[in-house]
């Protein structure tokens, strides 16, 4: 037991270590890319069927069996071979479950794309240039849902920060959270189910029923970890020298003012400790959807905003880090019979 708590530990540092360095380099295999492939398999051949919910649950519960077995095989061969192999084979899936440089990446690039800009192109309404606008209103919907056609630059920097905000918690603690409760096994079936809920768990005529279960799965493995998160992130913005009470201040009061249980968690701290406002209305699919605003207008949002909250990822990150290697700590005192008491 102990040696496993060994390797496994070091693996799950490796992992981290690895995607901070590389990320998910484009054109490289991933463990999302196959989990998507596979939920669209399952789609094609149970979504024509009648009774969608059944199926739905059905598709569910085959793919997160399948998403945790195959793992679970592979690492168990690989450990009666060589420790040094289950190693490997360990550090390269805790790698791909995190998610931390490719969402900085990605939401960079819309930073990148307001601080750009093109001569000759102008959008005198916003001040910035025209072209700078385009590009960022495209790399914004690389990564969020909402339509973004008509967003301005405080809508997209809004935007960014918010999906920054709640992937701290999907991409990054959550992921952290069940690898360390149970290694890459656990966190390939998080892994599963988050990529299940992005891929069918939207409320419209075609999934409202079949990506139910989804949907209420996603919510249920999420619901700890969005409140660690939240926790984390408050924690995380005293390091960053942001306002920590104005933090806590809305995420005690608009933490539940999503139509999910978990997204607000974080999206509170972050607007709180950014002093800024984000939610509110929202385009999908051409349907204009209210919703209510998290945080308080204190000042204007700002490009360099999303640079912000990349800085409250990366220390949230470090900080979950340190809380994996505490609880692995004691699980190594006890398994070696020397914790006190």
């Amino acid at each position: 037991m102990a040696c496993y708590l060994i390797v496994a530990t070091a693996a799950l540092c490796a992992g981290f270590v690895i995607d901070l360095a590389v990320g998910d380099p484009r054109g490289w295999p991933h463990l999302v890319r196959g989990m998507g492939a596979l939920i669209s398999c399952f789609e094609k051949a149970l979504y024509h069927f009648p009774n969608k919910r059944r199926n739905g649950a059905w598709m569910a519960a085959l793919t997160l069996i399948i998403c945790t077995a195959l793992p679970v095989v592979i690492l168990v061969l690989a450990f009666r071979i060589s420790p040094w192999l289950y190693f490997v084979v360990e550090t390269v899936l805790c790698w791909q479950v995190f998610s931390v440089k490719s969402l900085r990446v990605e939401s960079g690039a819309v930073f990148s794309a307001l601080q750009g800009g093109v001569s000759g192109f102008h959008d005198e309404a916003i001040g910035i240039p025209g072209a700078s606008l385009y590009a960022a209103r495209t790399a914004l919907s690389m990564i969020v849902g909402r339509d973004t056609e008509g967003l301005d630059e405080a809508g997209i920097t809004c935007a960014a920060v918010e999906t920054v905000a709640e992937n701290t918690s999907d991409g990054v603690i959550a992921p952290f959270f069940y690898l360390m409760l149970g290694g890459a096994p656990l966190g390939c079936l998080y892994k599963a189910a988050n990529t299940m809920d992005s891929m069918v768990g939207y409320k419209n005529e075609r999934y409202l029923d079949f990506g139910q279960c989804a949907a209420k799965i996603d919510d249920v493995l999420n619901f700890i970890p969005a409140r660690l998160a939240a926790v984390l992130m408050i924690a995380a913005s005293r390091f960053c020298r942001m306002d920590t009470k104005n933090a806590v201040t809305v995420w005690k009061r608009d933490r539940r003012k999503h139509a999910s249980p978990n997204s607000a968690q974080t999206e509170a701290v972050a607007a709180g400790a950014l002093r800024i406002r984000l939610a509110g209305g929202a385009s999908y699919f051409g349907e204009w959807h209210e919703k209510p605003y998290i945080g308080d207008d204190l000042r204007p949002a700002e490009a360099e905003d999303i640079r912000r909250s990349h800085r409250l990822l990366y220390v949230t990150a470090v900080l979950m880090m340190v809380v994996c290697l505490a609880e692995r700590g004691v699980l190594y005192a006890l398994a070696c019979g020397i914790a006190p008491g």
